[in-house]
C-alpha cells in the first residue's frame, strides 16, 4: 500500500490539533496591554506547541515521502504517534493557564517524550518493511538524534520540579535540533 492515505489522514489530524490549540486561547475581555500581557504564558505555550506540531508534521511528511510502502503495522504506529500529538493541546492549555508551573511543564514534557518515542517506533516499523528503500535505512542509521532527544526530555521532566525554566529551555533545545527536516531523510528524497 502506498503512503497517500496515511499522509492525508495524518495531515487532517494535525490540522485539527493546531486548530484546537488556537481555539484554547481565550480572548481578553479588556482592550489594554496589561490584559494581553496576562496572556503571555498562554502565548508562549502555544508558540512552543505550534512549533513542535509543525516539526512533527514536517518530519512525518519527509519520512512518508522517503518510504516506498506501508503496511498495517505502520498504520498502527502512525495512530500511536497521532494519539500522543493529540494530547499536546491539553498539555499546552494546562501549562499556559497555570503560568508555566512545574507539574504542567513536566506533563508537557511527558507528552513530548511519548511523541518522540512514538515517532521512533513509526520510523523503525516503516524501515523494517521488507523491500523498503535500503538507502533510507542506511541514512537513518543508529538514530542518535532520536535517542539524544529522549534523554533530554527525561532530564527536562525531572528538572521541571526544581527549575521549570531550565526544563522549558531543554524543550526548546530539542525543537531547535529538529526544526530543520531530518537531513538524513532529505538526502534520500532529493
Amino acid at each position: 500500500m502506498n503512503t497517500a492515505r496515511l499522509e492525508a489522514f495524518s495531515d487532517g489530524v494535525i490540522a485539527i490539533i493546531i486548530t484546537i490549540m488556537v481555539l484554547e486561547i481565550k480572548v481578553p475581555h479588556d482592550v489594554t496591554l496589561p490584559a494581553l500581557y496576562a496572556l503571555t504564558p498562554v502565548f508562549m505555550s502555544y508558540i512552543l506547541s505550534f512549533i513542535y506540531v509543525g516539526i512533527y508534521w514536517n518530519n512525518h511528511h519527509h519520512l512518508m515521502h522517503a518510504v516506498s510502502i506501508v503496511n498495517g503495522k505502520v498504520l498502527w504506529a502512525n495512530l500511536h504517534l497521532l494519539f500522543w500529538l493529540s494530547l499536546v493541546p491539553f498539555a499546552t492549555g494546562w501549562m499556559g493557564e497555570n503560568h508555566l508551573s512545574a507539574l504542567p511543564i513536566a506533563a508537557y514534557g511527558f507528552i513530548l517524550l511519548m511523541s518522540g518515542v512514538a515517532y521512533g517506533i513509526l520510523t523503525s516499523v516503516a524501515l523494517g518493511i521488507k523491500g523498503q528503500n535500503k538507502k533510507l535505512v542506511e541514512a537513518v542509521g543508529s538514530g542518535f538524534k532520536e535517542k539524544a532527544s529522549i534523554c533530554i526530555y527525561l532530564t527536562a521532566i525531572l528538572i521541571a520540579f526544581t527549575n521549570h525554566w531550565v526544563s522549558l529551555a531543554l524543550y526548546i533545545l530539542v525543537a531547535i535540533a529538529w526544526f530543520t527536516p531530518d537531513r538524513r531523510i532529505e538526502k534520500i528524497i532529493d
